[in-house]
């Protein structure tokens, strides 16, 4: 399938550090002739376990780290081969939401200045007082907080001011890397909701990573799961967690913890 952004079988591996010189190094294998595509408009999930390679796939994605094999493609574009201007272009175009807000925002700064720095450093050509106003309203809430500190809000505003950030630049492709395991339960679907109306609202590409099957069942209309650095199914979440056909994903679904479980007895002990 292609998309705006894909990965196109890569595979990465890290070398391990050696016990003795006299010994040949090793490596991990983290990732092994991955595909994987987003489409503008739609929102698609990665899971898996600790340890699968959704971090190092991520970084990948994003350009923090060159796959050993494979190609990272933007837009048809060979991340890799791409020059300076390109280069510039793909990180405007693509926004990045943390799974904490409250580390990824400075807390000396207040928020309003905070929604300026990628216009700054991106070089956004723009009216930057304005950009912030319509982003910050565009997230659901009011610019009277632009002027309040990081420690003034809750989890669930500070995603929502952390999401902003990521949209400032006008970004095509949107990466949230675990955007609601930070937060309580009852924050998690109003995030979520905002997520999916930007999709609907702006044309975005979204990438929703989590471990949380429910997550990505609710706001995405397809999933890949990841296990041992390997793509091991892909489908809409209704056929593939309901019907598991792979190891992996059919161990993911057993380990769900359900209301139904405890109240038929199989609590923990």
């Amino acid at each position: 399938m292609t998309g705006i952004l894909e990965l196109r079988g890569v595979s990465q591996a890290y070398r391990l550090g050696r016990r003795s010189p006299f010994v040949t190094a090793s490596y991990l294998q983290v990732l092994s002739n991955v595909d994987f595509a987003v489409r503008t408009g739609q929102a698609v999930g990665l899971v898996g376990e600790s340890g699968a390679g959704k971090t190092t796939m991520t970084r990948i994605l994003t350009g923090l780290e060159r796959p050993q094999t494979g190609q990272v493609l933007f837009d048809g574009k060979d991340l890799w081969e791409m020059n300076a201007v390109e280069r510039l272009e793909f990180r405007r175009n693509l926004g990045v939401v943390m799974q904490n807000p409250r580390s990824s925002l400075d807390p000396r700064m207040p928020v309003g200045s905070s929604l300026l720095e990628p216009l700054r450093s991106l070089g956004i050509d723009c009216d930057h007082v304005a950009r912030v106003n319509e982003v910050i309203e565009q997230v659901g809430m009011a610019s009277s907080v632009l002027g309040r500190y990081p420690h003034e809000f809750s989890g669930g505003q500070l995603q929502r001011i952390a999401i902003a950030r990521a949209l400032m630049t006008r970004p095509i492709v949107l990466i949230a890397d675990e955007p609601v395991s930070a937060l309580d339960v009852s924050i998690q679907a109003q995030v979520l909701n905002l997520l999916m109306d930007l999709v609907t609202d702006l044309n975005l590409a979204l990438m929703l990573v989590a471990h949380d099957l429910s997550v990505v069942a609710y706001a995405t209309s397809r999933v890949s799961v990841l296990a041992a650095g390997e793509i091991v199914e892909t489908g809409q979440p209704l056929e593939l967690f309901s019907r598991p056909k792979s190891k992996a994903t059919q161990d993911l679904v057993a380990a769900v913890l359900t209301m139904e479980a405890g109240l038929a007895g199989r609590g923990l002990d």
